[in-house]
């Protein structure tokens, strides 16, 4: 198997179990939504489903291209999350580093993403 294969699937996968996560604990994404998006429970579970839907598309050649693009759009949608969870984290001063650290791994996702459009 070569390296853009393994790849794709680790991608594929990242997305399908990030999804299936948003399910088994919501409350965790829940806390690092910001106050302004309206319906939080729900737009965790479309964005889970999202992940999930995504990740499954990557595996055919057909639907790719597509699913890739879904992803950075995705990736940018959740960005004022990632955003959000870092002023909250530099407010009660935990978790500062790890959350700052997140963001500008966002532009790596979406690049990683970038390769498969």
């Amino acid at each position: 198997m070569e390296f853009t294969q393994i790849s794709l699937y680790l991608m594929a996968a990242l997305y399908i179990l990030a999804g299936i996560n948003h399910f088994i604990s919501p409350k965790m994404y829940l806390k690092i939504t910001p106050e302004w998006v309206p319906y939080p429970d729900k737009v965790n579970l479309l964005v889970g489903t999202a992940e999930i839907v995504l990740g499954i598309l990557l595996l055919f050649p057909e639907s790719r291209a597509t699913a890739a693009c879904g992803i950075i759009l995705l990736l940018l949608a959740i960005f004022p999350a990632n955003v959000y969870h870092y002023q909250k984290a530099r407010r009660k001063g935990k978790g500062v580093w790890l959350t700052l650290i997140r963001l500008p791994v966002q532009a790596l996702l979406v690049y990683w993403a970038y390769l498969y459009t």
